[in-house]
């Protein structure tokens, strides 16, 4: 038998110790079982040797991610991205409920991301430029640590109807 790079168990001998298939447990760890049971839960929790805040932490994982539907992507009101560049005087930028840029002139850009093309595709994202780009991130925050907690401690935004959204976002509903 091979030593192994990584201690713990393999996929294979949770699966087969929890009494679920593979494919399963794959779904599980990637949130696509929704509908996963208490009892499967508790399984998996005795395999891994959790303890109780462990265990509760895990059920909490599996209740958010049943309530969760796929993120459509965000997109900007006409109105607002006329307004953002409109604005030659001064940076402006419209961010988006998961840090996600959604418009920004040529000041802020040249402000916040001179590095990164000012059009295209991709769009930058505050949170992984805070952590991916620490040392340009930390010249940007007073308090970097306090950024970075708030950052990672962030609640996800309550489910808002699209009448709800359409009286109170800048972002369009698609």
């Amino acid at each position: 038998m091979r030593n192994r790079r990584v201690e713990g168990l393999r996929r294979e001998e949770l699966a087969s110790l929890a009494g679920v298939s593979v494919g399963y447990c794959t779904r599980l760890e990637q949130g696509q079982s929704p509908n996963v049971s208490e009892e499967v839960l508790d399984s998996v929790a005795r395999v891994l040797g959790l303890n109780g805040e462990e265990i509760a932490h895990l059920h909490r994982l599996a209740r958010a991610s049943r309530g969760r539907e796929r993120a459509r992507p965000e997109r900007l009101r006409p109105g607002v991205r006329l307004m953002v560049d409109s604005l030659t005087e001064m940076p402006a930028i419209a961010v988006g409920r998961r840090g996600d840029i959604l418009a920004w002139n040529r000041l802020a850009h040249a402000l916040l991301a001179p590095h990164r093309p000012f059009e295209g595709e991709e769009r930058p994202n505050f949170v992984l430029i805070d952590f991916l780009e620490t040392e340009f991130s930390r010249g940007l925050h007073v308090d970097w640590e306090q950024k970075a907690r708030d950052s990672t401690t962030r609640k996800t935004p309550r489910r808002t109807t699209a009448a709800d959204s359409a009286r109170t976002s800048p972002v369009e509903t698609p």
